[in-house]
């Protein structure tokens, strides 16, 4: 897949998916609205018959129907295109962007300890140590998560062949649980911005929580060590907040197509079919800096 050179029904047997009963809700809801739309075309005039009975005048009748099929028939579309995105997104898109943040840093053979902010289900963790075993370094990658993953982490890093270079933790990562100047490299994906949700995405206090784990991450980087962040949102706060921090090298990746997140809600109201929130994220960033060399 993409750059890696990999199957990607391989990389989804070895990461499974996040978020999986969405994608079954989406798909369910993609069926219902495409099975609905079928009977509105089959049954066109007993529809429009319906309508009429409503009080419509003929041609409103035949609009109201065309028009509820139509809708229909989108919803049914959008539902399938959100479904596509949610599976690439979850796996592949993860997959081929943790390729690119690996060979975002010149030289692994003298790394002797990496970070992993945010592991999750160790898609960037491993590439990270398969590239430390590629360079037949001694190096070890350290991954830290919030959640209980690290039985289900360290198991895809023993099926990737890497478990003798990975290490998982828990803690977290606005007080990380290492010494100052401890790694050669820290890498997070699309973690920064989940930290502080629960005061909500755009209050000061979650973009203070953010700036933490930035502070953090350049307190356990050793000088001259490489970081590289990878998020949706937020890119200009964690350049200013950097810059800051007297971080050498600050370099953010041109704009990459990102994916579609989809939130439906199905109203109780028969022709009012759903109600869509939907988040367009068009900017992928890759985010790579330097510690300063004392």
């Amino acid at each position: 897949m993409g750059k890696s050179g990999r199957d990607w029904t391989q990389i989804y047997a070895i990461y499974g998916m996040e978020e999986g009963q969405t994608l079954v809700f989406l798909l369910i809801h993609a069926i219902f609205f495409s099975f609905l739309s079928i009977l509105f075309l089959l049954y066109f005039n007993p529809i429009c018959y319906f309508f009429g009975s409503l009080a419509l005048p003929a041609g409103a009748a035949r609009f109201a129907a065309g028009f509820t099929g139509s809708v229909t028939a989108i919803s049914a579309v959008c539902l399938f295109f959100a479904a596509g995105n949610m599976f690439y997104s979850s796996v592949g898109l993860h997959w081929d962007m943790a390729q690119r943040m690996v060979s975002a840093v010149n030289d692994w053979s003298t790394v002797k300890y990496a970070l992993d902010v945010g592991c999750g289900r160790g898609i960037l963790l491993n590439a990270v140590a398969m590239q430390l075993k590629k360079e037949g370094s001694s190096g070890r990658v350290v991954g830290l998560d919030r959640r209980k993953t690290t039985v289900s982490t360290l198991r895809t890093a023993g099926i990737e062949g890497v478990q003798e270079y990975v290490t998982c933790r828990e803690g977290d990562a606005r007080r990380l649980p290492f010494s100052d100047n401890y790694f050669d490299v820290v890498v997070s994906a699309v973690f920064v911005h989940r930290v502080g949700k629960e005061f909500g995405q755009r209050t000061a206090a979650a973009a203070a929580e953010r700036m933490r784990v930035l502070g953090e991450v350049v307190r356990v980087l050793k000088p001259g060590g490489v970081g590289v962040v990878w998020d949706l949102v937020h890119v200009p706060e964690y350049v200013q907040r950097l810059q800051e921090l007297r971080m050498e090298d600050i370099r953010v990746s041109e704009r990459v197509t990102a994916f579609m997140k989809v939130l439906i809600l199905v109203w109780p109201l028969e022709f009012e079919l759903m109600k869509r929130y939907m988040r367009l994220i068009q900017n992928i960033f890759l985010a790579k800096f330097r510690m300063m060399m004392l």
